[in-house]
């Protein structure tokens, strides 16, 4: 079982996904990391296969940093999502399909405007203001139905974003430790959930250190 959330506010998309790891009803691992950095301002929350979430991330990951590298801009949000879409969608139709669903993330510095992409294994492609994916869908969807609103400042997003873990908490019987990042116009900041002030002292991070997971909070049943 996993767990994945999307929330986009005012100026800023939130990406927040469990950290467990494992098959059937035996869990491996509590550290693995299911946030992906992809550019400047670009993130995406994958689950699925494990083999297959690991590959396509990676490969996803490289090929944007190469169209970065050959034409010297970051591709943006809609035009990655686009793209992602279109790879799976093609792998569907192929003998070595990828199994993943994902939310992507990101902030379009050209408009000004946040992005938030929910994107499955079948390659449909929906723009939200926000989304879920995993087993936490069938329990935080309602809550962020009834609480979220047009303009949400970052406080705001993260007090829905605690709603929605909470009802995991109370409403199902998986424990699960969350890793989640911000994005906005100047990059893409992991958040401590556990902490007083999440907000507070915002770190940019890099493609190459977006692969350390970010302080996570546990959830209990």
């Amino acid at each position: 079982m996993e767990c994945a959330f999307g929330i986009v506010g005012k100026d800023y998309t939130i990406l927040c996904s469990d950290m467990s790891a494992g098959r059937g009803i035996i869990k491996m691992k509590s550290d693995e990391n299911k946030l992906k950095q992809l550019g400047p301002t670009l993130a995406m929350a994958y689950s699925g296969e494990p083999g297959d979430t690991n590959n396509f991330a990676d490969y996803v990951d490289r090929n944007l940093r190469l169209y970065h590298i050959r034409n010297h801009n970051a591709l943006l949000p809609p035009s990655a999502s686009a793209w992602i879409r279109q790879t799976l969608a093609q792998s569907l139709r192929s003998r070595s399909p990828y199994a993943v669903n994902l939310l992507l993330g990101g902030y379009d510095s050209t408009t000004s405007t946040p992005h938030l992409y929910w994107i499955d294994y079948l390659g449909t492609k929906a723009v939200i203001n926000y989304g879920a994916h995993g087993a936490g869908m069938y329990v935080a969807l309602s809550t962020m139905d009834k609480w979220w609103f047009e303009g949400m400042d970052e406080e705001a997003g993260l007090k829905l974003l605690n709603k929605c873990i909470d009802e995991v908490q109370h409403r199902m019987v998986i424990k699960f430790d969350f890793n989640c990042v911000l994005i906005n116009k100047e990059g893409v900041h992991p958040i401590d959930l556990a902490s007083a002030n999440p907000l507070a002292g915002l770190t940019k991070s890099t493609p190459e250190t977006a692969a350390d997971p970010a302080p996570s909070v546990g959830v209990t049943a």
